[in-house]
């Protein structure tokens, strides 16, 4: 089954000339069923990129998805046109204030990583939305940024500031082979890592947290969140096969203006050599995994949506 979208929606003809099955709101409206119902609560400036990012992975599940997309209510994007803001997006008080609820909801990363999360200008409505979550969604994905936000405002997990980025293609290895969400993974996986934080290992575990995924080198990537039906992801398994190299570029061109040294991602172009193609390995796994929590979603939330976030976590119980 496709994942519905507006047919204006960016996203929309991007998945279908790669062939993901995407089908408008008119088509769905004939079907008899229950889509489920996933919210994107986008943090990055460049909202079009991280929406076709998402909606590619989520839309190659055989279910019907509906995506919805949300922003955070006074902050102001610089990157995205308020054009699309306004045909695309819903405030999140505007959400909160229907009362709807969600099968799954994913919170992106931001690039304000090296500010307290105190320091955040919305971080109070952030708070909400995490509160929210616990009644009004039924299963939260929180990667990157939006994961270290959540793990510390539930377990007071602290995020530290790096002396030098973690940039490149790092292995990780599989902890947890039995979870329901590393269905299918191999015992170790290449992932995308861009970020200057990271959040340790002794303090996840000692908050009781199970470690999915971990690598020697950058830290533990993938954590759950039993009591609060969440998952988080540290690294970037959702990132398009250029998207390392445009943040590369990016770099580079602020190095001519601020004098910064700037690394190349390692082990992300042929023989680190940047006139080279860089190669996709990490694609099978970025499907793998958010199908494999879009299927959980399937198998546990209640078909009555005025049940999510009731005392019952596991709807086949």
């Amino acid at each position: 089954m496709p994942i519905k979208l507006p047919r204006d929606l960016p996203a929309y003809n991007v998945l279908t000339q790669e062939g993901v099955m995407v089908m408008s709101e008119e088509m769905a409206a004939h079907q008899d069923i229950r889509p489920l119902r996933i919210g994107l609560l986008n943090l990055m400036p460049k909202k079009i990129q991280t929406e076709n990012q998402f909606a590619r992975l989520i839309g190659a599940t055989p279910l019907q998805i509906e995506f919805s997309l949300i922003r955070m209510s006074e902050h102001e994007s610089k990157n995205t046109g308020a054009d699309h803001l306004e045909s695309f997006y819903r405030p999140f008080s505007e959400v909160k204030a229907s009362g709807e609820k969600f099968d799954g909801l994913i919170i992106t990363g931001a690039p304000i990583e090296h500010l307290p999360f105190e320091d955040v200008t919305y971080w109070d409505e952030l708070k909400q939305v995490f509160d929210w979550t616990q009644t009004h969604v039924h299963s939260t994905f929180g990667v990157c940024w939006g994961g270290m936000a959540m793990i510390h405002y539930f377990h007071n997990v602290h995020k530290y500031v790096l002396d030098k980025k973690l940039f490149g293609c790092y292995r990780h290895m599989n902890f947890a082979p039995q979870s329901p969400y590393l269905r299918g993974f191999s015992d170790d996986l290449i992932m995308p890592v861009s970020r200057w934080t990271e959040m340790r290992r002794d303090e996840i575990e000692a908050a009781g947290l199970p470690i999915l995924l971990h690598s020697d080198v950058v830290g533990p990537a993938l954590v759950e969140d039993p009591a609060h039906r969440a998952i988080y992801i540290f690294n970037h398994l959702e990132y398009d096969s250029g998207t390392l190299n445009e943040e590369y570029q990016r770099d580079l061109a602020s190095n001519q203006i601020e004098g910064a040294e700037i690394q190349l991602p390692l082990n992300y172009f042929p023989d680190n050599d940047p006139s080279k193609q860089p190669q996709n390995r990490w694609r099978s796994h970025a499907h793998l995994l958010y199908g494999n929590w879009i299927s959980e979603i399937y198998l546990t939330t209640p078909y009555d949506m005025d049940q999510i976030g009731s005392a019952s976590t596991d709807w086949r119980k």
